[in-house]
């Protein structure tokens, strides 16, 4: 369980990034923070492992404060992945995913067999550990930068809107394989993107930031669309338009789902 509480981020220019923020992460689940650039979403996610420090507050992990941890050891002990997968282009894949093992004092060939394990754990074929990341898709990259931030076998795994930069099948696959993985793994996963369908897709937990960190509602997804907070967020979500509004009609003795704009979007079962 990750806890913020009354967490402040003042940058020295004076402009604060996150004000009194206070959030229970709940463990082996995804919550996902969702807002517009200047919500302090990425601000909160990189304070988790520290690559951020906080102007005040508190925030725990499992019960212990993570400013008594040593920052370096911390962020080992928390997978950590980033929109443009961050590989290393003069190391091949296997030795990318090996990083983090290697520095925690694994040998190198547990390291390896470990990385191969893992390519098949994120549905890549292992002929391409010994690939360099340029010689790889967009897509092929980001699974092997998914793969590295498992590779320590963290109980937490930080995700900075790891699927932004690649086009929109490939972004819907790597959306799969990420549920799948984390119905096998059962990690805390903690998901930052501005797309709101990616959050309700992929969250347990779905928190939707104002600026400044503030929290506009947090909830299921399901709790959320029945019920928005308020104007802002009924807004942010598209309640009511689009795919949001939802009827159903009966075709041919069929319970036909349909938009707002009478479009079909499906069957009920």
């Amino acid at each position: 369980m990750i806890e913020f509480r009354t967490v402040t981020k003042r940058f020295p220019d004076g402009t604060v990034a996150v004000d009194e923020f206070s959030l229970v992460i709940p463990a082996r689940q995804t919550t996902v923070l969702v807002g517009s650039s200047g919500s302090g979403k990425t601000t909160l996610l990189r304070m988790i492992n520290r690559m951020v420090d906080k102007t005040s507050g508190e925030i725990e992990i499992d019960g212990e404060s993570i400013y008594r941890l040593n920052p370096v050891k911390l962020r080992r002990s928390i997978g950590y992945v980033m929109q443009n997968s961050g590989l290393l282009p003069h190391r091949k894949v296997i030795d990318n995913v090996a990083t983090v093992p290697l520095l925690n004092g694994v040998s190198k060939a547990d390291a390896r067999q470990g990385a191969l394990e893992l390519l098949d754990t994120v549905g890549l074929d292992r002929s391409l550990a010994d690939r360099y990341p340029s010689q790889l898709s967009g897509g092929q990259q980001q699974r092997v930068g998914v793969a590295r931030g498992l590779a320590a076998d963290p109980n937490i795994l930080l995700m900075d809107e790891p699927f932004g930069a690649v086009d929109p099948i490939v972004r819907a696959e790597l959306q799969q394989e990420l549920i799948r993985i984390q119905r096998e793994l059962g990690k805390t996963i903690v998901f930052v993107t501005h797309d709101i369908d990616e959050a309700f897709l992929l969250g347990d937990q779905v928190v939707l930031l104002e600026k400044g960190g503030r929290i506009a509602q947090e909830g299921t997804p399901a709790e959320i669309l029945s019920k928005p907070a308020n104007d802002f967020v009924a807004t942010f979500i598209g309640a009511d338009r689009g795919r949001r509004a939802l009827s159903v009609e009966v075709v041919n003795g069929r319970n036909v789902v349909v938009d707002a704009d009478g479009r079909p979007t499906g069957v009920l079962q």
